[in-house]
């Protein structure tokens, strides 16, 4: 949405007025996260919480293209070799974030403008305003790649209107503006035309408690009903399955094109990724709190990168670009309840050892 010079690091950290501002500063990789940047976003929001002059904190992503297309699965997929403690370092980093953005003191603003994915939607959607824009392409597009939605997702999805966050899980499917307001992984429609005069304005306001009638000032209806919401009787019918197999066989029964589209979809992504994902949302519909699911999402995600599904699925979609991932297993048949329990077991240190489930 803005654009600065590139030589002021991947994560800029400036103050406009009473607002701290967050900019994520690698427009050409859509602001992908890595250890680093996700380490300085971890200190700004600590200086701004300790800064009385700071009323709110805004999140924003440098260049045309987005906010943030998720973590930087490259490099996870270029630490395939390395220990375990060097793999999975990005998210010991990468999950406390999302847990200190849903519990910030001070209002956290994201600016969820153009595409929001995956690692993207963790440091927005925990937030206490989410800002959609007509330019909004949401998504948790995990399964396509053999893995499964991360960063407190199985915390926020199971919230969603009936079973609107299983359809977005599974799918990983993008939706706009209307759908991300749906599911409840935004608040406010902003035209994305606005999002600077909204930025100063928000730069003017001396308490915390006035950040929510600017912002209010500015919304606008999203447009169009979105496709959640214009098929929430088939999705709630269909996605209430307890496996994956009775949800497709529920689709593939309706002489529709959603849900043709939908199982088109569903047999296109890992078949391993497509139950682990669905145990994990009915268990984070279920759970305490975040800091449960995130615990429980480290675990299976630590297993996701001792099998195969994974490096590739990045292989097929990212690294030699061929979108023909060849899954092992590759049917749903094929995935065991058993064969799942390995996600759930772990022997590694908690990422919130002192905190009480």
């Amino acid at each position: 949405m803005m654009q600065q010079s590139s030589d002021q690091g991947e994560i800029i950290i400036e103050s406009l007025g009473s607002a701290g501002v967050i900019r994520l500063n690698r427009a050409k990789a859509i602001n992908s996260l890595n250890e680093a940047m996700v380490r300085d976003i971890k200190a700004g929001l600590g200086a701004f919480a300790q800064n009385p002059e700071i009323t709110s904190v805004i999140l924003c992503g440098e260049g045309e293209r987005g906010l943030c297309a998720g973590g930087d699965v490259r490099q996870i997929y270029a630490a395939r070799t390395a220990s375990e403690a060097d793999r999975t370092r990005f998210w010991r980093e990468e999950f406390p974030l999302n847990y200190a953005i849903a519990h910030y003191p001070k209002p956290f603003i994201a600016f969820m403008d153009g595409i929001v994915m995956g690692g993207g939607v963790g440091v927005s959607a925990h937030g206490r305003y989410r800002i959609v824009t007509e330019r909004t392409r949401l998504a948790m597009p995990e399964t396509a790649i053999g893995y499964f939605p991360d960063v407190g997702a199985t915390w926020l999805l199971p919230k969603a209107p009936g079973e609107a966050g299983t359809w977005l899980g599974l799918t990983g499917r993008e939706v706009g503006a209307a759908d991300a307001i749906y599911l409840g992984l935004g608040d406010y429609h902003i035209p994305s035309a606005r999002l600077l005069e909204l930025m100063d304005a928000l730069g003017r306001v001396s308490f915390s408690a006035d950040i929510g009638a600017v912002i209010e000032s500015f919304a606008t209806p999203a447009e169009g009903t979105g496709q959640l919401a214009g098929n929430r009787d088939l999705i709630d019918a269909a996605f209430a399955g307890e496996s994956v197999e009775a949800i497709i066989a529920a689709l593939s029964a309706l002489d529709n094109d959603f849900a043709r589209e939908t199982v088109a979809t569903l047999q296109s992504r890992s078949p391993t990724s497509l139950k682990l994902t669905l145990r994990l949302l009915r268990m984070g519909g279920q759970s305490s709190g975040l800091v449960e699911c995130l615990e429980r999402e480290f675990v299976a995600g630590c297993e996701v990168l001792r099998n195969h599904d994974f490096y590739e699925g990045v292989r097929a979609a990212l690294i030699d670009k061929d979108r023909d991932p060849k899954w092992r297993p590759d049917t749903l048949q094929a995935v065991s309840s058993e064969a799942l329990d390995r996600y759930f077991v772990s022997s590694l240190t908690p990422l919130f050892p002192d905190h009480r489930l």
